[in-house]
């Protein structure tokens, strides 16, 4: 406001000296020649000149200079602060990048670690069960071990049943004697225990 006021003063000032000026050109129309050559107009004109250089001077240094010094300094501190933002952001994306950086090592390292325990686990789940099947497998095969041997026995006493009285029926027929049973067992035995032997070699 103070300003348009000073300009508004000096714009009225340089108006009042053109009107001035104007009718000092008009007294001196009826004169020949032309008036700004004329000598004695001269100290008038050179007077006018240092006024109007000054009025000049004084709008530009106190009205036309601080504005553009006001809007320079306007523009200068806009750049400084988007400067300031822009480094203020890229220390936020590099605070960002770096947190999320370390958030991704530390679950790649939960991660590995997760997979090492459930790897372990599952190796110990799997011995376990192998164990527990072996165990198994392992009494089946004493149960079935121990059925064989059972059955074994079973068709080696049929056997010497039948060895038995196929030896008396055979001493019988071939010499007429009739062996006893006690007799026939004890042969059968005997002849057993020397084959067992020769089947194992």
């Amino acid at each position: 406001m103070k300003n348009q006021n000073k300009l508004y003063r000096c714009l009225t000032a340089v108006s009042a000296i053109a009107l001035m000026t104007n009718s000092a050109f008009a007294a001196d129309a009826g004169k020949p020649g032309l008036p700004q050559l004329d000598v004695t107009t001269w100290p008038s004109q050179i007077f006018w000149l240092i006024v109007l250089f000054a009025i000049g001077y004084v709008i530009m240094s106190r009205i036309v200079t601080p504005r553009i010094g006001s809007v320079l300094e306007e523009r200068r501190k806009r750049l400084d602060d988007d400067l300031a933002k822009a480094r203020e952001a890229s220390e936020d994306a590099a605070k960002i990048r770096a947190g999320y950086e370390e958030t991704l090592e530390t679950a790649r390292a939960e991660a590995a670690a997760y997979a090492k325990e459930a790897a372990a686990k599952a190796t110990q789940s799997a011995e376990a069960a192998n164990a527990k099947l072996s165990k198994k497998l392992a009494t089946k095969a004493q149960a079935a071990e121990a059925k064989l041997s059972k059955a074994r026995a079973e068709a080696m006493e049929s056997l010497n049943a039948v060895a038995v009285e196929a030896a008396i029926a055979a001493t019988q027929q071939l010499t007429g004697i009739k062996a006893t049973k006690a007799q026939a067992e004890k042969t059968v035995k005997s002849l057993a225990k020397t084959m067992t032997p020769q089947e194992s070699n």
